[in-house]
């Protein structure tokens, strides 16, 4: 199973689409995930444009109709695994212990999240936290998403725009 990971496009504030190379890339996945802050919905039509299966979650910046479409935390099981996925809030130096103590009861092998627009592959206490970075962000240190592979094992990257 191929996973595209994107997050805080920010879309109608930063910029007015995914970039192009993300979307050529994505159209080879078996699903993409949209870890929050997309602000307008358009994001989600052009993601399911290249991928029928996306999974999306509300963040901090989304417009209403982002919020009332879309929740503020899901779990997805692929091939056996767990995947959390949330946006994430406040401060950017609390934000794996604010993902940990929301996924708790859960205990994904997995956790996507955004907010920080710093991306983030590493495994703790056993689960991955995975952060794709910002695709559209002209502040962030670079521009980026990520892929998710799940096969017998789990294999996640980040790929510089």
């Amino acid at each position: 199973m191929k996973i595209g990971v994107i997050s805080d496009t920010h879309i109608a504030n930063k910029t007015e689409h995914i970039p192009g190379i993300i979307l050529d890339v994505f159209k080879q996945m078996d699903m993409v995930m949209h870890a929050g802050d997309m602000v307008d919905l358009r994001v989600i039509n052009e993601l399911k444009s290249v991928c029928p299966k996306v999974i999306a979650v509300a963040g901090n910046m989304d417009h209403e109709e982002v919020k009332n479409k879309y929740p503020l935390k899901e779990i997805v099981e692929v091939f056996g695994r767990k995947i959390g996925l949330m946006h994430g809030c406040g401060s950017a130096l609390n934000l794996v212990e604010l993902l940990k103590d929301a996924f708790k009861e859960d205990k994904p092998d997995i956790i996507v999240f955004g907010h920080s627009h710093k991306p983030m592959n590493e495994f703790i206490d056993g689960v991955l936290f995975f952060n794709p970075g910002s695709a559209t962000d002209f502040m962030a240190e670079y521009n980026s998403y990520g892929l998710i592979e799940i096969n017998e094992e789990i294999n996640a990257r980040i790929i510089k725009i």
